[in-house]
């Protein structure tokens, strides 16, 4: 529902008005969770997800071939490895910028909820291990010298010894409280440059529930408004953004489809859309 949350919020009209052309393909077909095998606790529903992903994956592929860039709407941010995947087909393993109150990268084996939403970073860059293996999408796709985290304020014990050892930039709110948001995106953006592709991934849990309620995994603390609208900006500007992925919008859980408005204004902001 969270897609359709966003096109109700006027995404293509929003688009439009930048004097872009827009082309919507649709919802990719998914399978009916209630009536679907949870497979392996520790990787929850991972089939029917690499299946969904892997068209994911083939619509983005299709859309760079055609000299679009691809925006992907969400749902969770398990869709995320299906863009990555359409991504890295021809072009090698890219940079991506994660702007979310969490940090993706927990692994089957320390999951605390086997949920794939919360391995999907991890997964990427290949060290999800053989379960994410034996599918249409293709791993790795981000390579792990060029990730950058922005808005992290809520991490597993998994993660943090992972990040240990990763080569990423890690912005947390703290950090953005003492440095500011500008600084933030500008030395994660430096970050993730390099061939192949550049893409950012916006989970709208990075803002504060205060300003986005409608969210699966709410966290307090997060990014402000203008916070938010600035990322977005500044994304724009540097002009080296191949693709967007919006997710884990949840209508069920929203004020008056508060959090899709705001997506969709997030979307224009990162596009182009400016106050003068």
């Amino acid at each position: 529902m969270g897609p359709s949350a966003i096109r109700y919020a006027g995404l293509e009209a929003r688009i439009c008005a930048l004097g872009l052309d827009c082309v919507d393909l649709g919802n990719v077909q998914t399978a009916v969770a209630e009536a679907a095998p949870v497979g392996d606790t520790r990787t929850r529903y991972l089939r029917e997800i690499l299946t969904t992903c892997g068209r994911v994956a083939e619509r983005v592929r299709n859309a760079r071939d055609k000299g679009r860039m691809p925006l992907v709407l969400g749902g969770d941010h398990s869709v995320a490895l299906g863009t990555l995947g359409g991504l890295v087909d021809g072009d090698g393993p890219g940079g991506v910028l994660w702007i979310d109150a969490h940090g993706d990268l927990n692994r089957p084996e320390t999951s605390p909820s086997g949920n794939v939403h919360g391995m999907v970073l991890a997964a990427a860059m290949g060290l999800g291990g053989p379960a994410f293996g034996g599918s249409d999408v293709r791993i790795p796709s981000v390579d792990p010298s060029r990730v950058a985290l922005v808005g992290v304020r809520s991490l597993d014990d998994g993660e943090r010894g992972l990040l240990r050892d990763l080569d990423a930039a890690v912005f947390t709110m703290s950090d953005i409280d003492r440095l500011g948001i500008e600084h933030a995106i500008t030395e994660a953006l430096a970050k993730i440059d390099g061939p192949g592709f550049v893409h950012v991934s916006l989970d709208m849990d990075a803002l504060d529930p205060d300003v986005a309620p409608g969210v699966g995994t709410p966290v307090r603390g997060g990014l402000s408004y203008r916070e938010a609208h600035l990322a977005m900006e500044l994304v724009a500007e540097s002009g080296l953004v191949d693709s967007l992925e919006v997710v884990e919008v949840n209508p069920i859980l929203d004020r008056e489809n508060e959090t899709a408005k705001l997506a969709v204004e997030l979307v224009a902001s990162a596009l182009g859309a400016r106050i003068l």
